[in-house]
C-alpha cells in the first residue's frame, strides 16, 4: 500500500474506527504520506479539505457521521481492500468574494455551496446577474443558495433545488423561501458563470454570506464564481463513487415526486 497518513475527528465512533485502522494499516506523516485518510463526517471532510488542499493530495474518506456523502463506509474486513481498489475523482470549488458594508473584502472557498441569508427577522431583497446578464432583478426571500454538483444533494437538495450530474459543468442557483416572486424556481447555470448578488437594502434587510461553514455578516455584494486553480482529489469505493451516489438521489427525488 502507498504511505497514507490519518486525520480523525474526535468523536468516540471516530476513535474506535481510528483504533482498528492503525492495527491494519501502518500511517505515516502528513508531508510523508501519499494520500490522507480522514475519518468524520462530512462537516469533518470538509474542513480537512480546506486545511489540506494546498498539499495535492488525494483524500480517502471513511465515515463516522450520519449520511458521509463525501465519505466511503467502514468495514473492518474490507477497508483495506477498498483503500488499494479506490478510484479518484477531481473537484473544483466555489470561490466567493465579499464586501461589507465597511467596505471589507473577504475571499472565502466553498466545497457543496455558498449560502446567501437573511441576516434579521427582515427578508433579504437581493438582485442576481450571471455576468452582464439579469438573472433576477429583485427577489425577496429568506435567501439564495449557489450550489456545485458535489453540493447540489445537500442544502440545495433541501430547498428543493435540482439535483446536478458530477460532469454537468453547471452550478444551481436556488431560492430560499422566495416571497416575492413566490414562485421563482431559481436557475441552472455555466460553472463558467461569474454570479454577482447585490443587497438592495442594506440598511434595513441585513444579510450574511456563508462559504460551507464560514461566515461573513453585513454583506453588500458578492461575487460567486469556480475556482479551477484550486482542486480537491476524492477516492471513492469501486462501488460507492461519488457519481452514483448523485444518480441515487436523483431517482429518490423523482420517486418522492410521483
Amino acid at each position: 500500500m502507498n504511505k497514507p497518513s490519518l486525520v480523525f475527528d474526535n468523536n468516540k465512533k471516530s476513535l474506535v474506527i481510528k483504533l482498528i485502522l492503525e492495527k491494519k494499516i501502518k500511517f505515516v506523516s502528513i508531508n510523508k504520506s501519499n494520500f490522507i485518510v480522514v475519518v468524520g463526517g462530512d462537516g469533518f471532510m470538509l474542513q480537512t479539505l480546506k486545511k489540506f488542499y494546498k498539499l495535492k493530495k488525494p483524500f480517502y474518506g471513511i465515515n463516522s457521521g450520519s449520511y458521509g456523502f463525501l465519505m466511503n463506509k467502514f468495514s473492518k474486513k474490507k477497508t483495506v481492500r477498498n483503500l488499494l481498489r479506490s478510484r479518484s475523482i477531481t473537484i473544483f470549488p466555489l470561490e466567493m468574494t465579499v464586501k461589507n458594508k465597511f467596505g471589507k473584502l473577504k475571499k472565502s472557498i466553498a466545497i457543496n455551496e455558498i449560502s446567501i441569508l437573511r441576516q434579521s427577522r427582515q427578508a433579504a431583497s437581493i438582485s442576481i446577474n450571471s455576468g452582464a446578464k439579469k438573472i433576477i432583478k429583485k427577489l425577496i426571500a429568506d435567501g439564495v443558495l449557489v450550489s456545485t454538483p458535489a453540493g447540489s444533494t445537500a442544502y440545495n437538495l433541501s430547498v428543493h433545488g435540482p439535483i446536478l450530474n458530477l460532469d454537468s459543468k453547471k452550478l444551481s442557483i436556488s431560492p430560499i423561501s422566495p416571497f416575492r416572486p413566490r414562485r421563482w424556481k431559481g436557475k441552472i447555470v455555466s460553472e463558467k458563470s461569474s454570479i454577482s448578488i447585490k443587497n438592495l437594502n442594506s440598511k434595513k434587510r441585513p444579510i450574511s454570506a456563508v462559504a460551507d461553514n464560514v461566515e461573513v455578516r453585513n454583506v453588500k455584494f458578492v461575487k460567486i464564481k469556480i475556482n479551477k486553480k484550486i482542486f480537491f482529489k476524492l477516492l471513492y469505493d469501486k462501488n460507492n463513487s461519488l457519481q452514483k451516489k448523485i444518480k441515487i438521489e436523483q431517482l429518490r427525488k423523482e420517486t418522492s415526486l410521483k
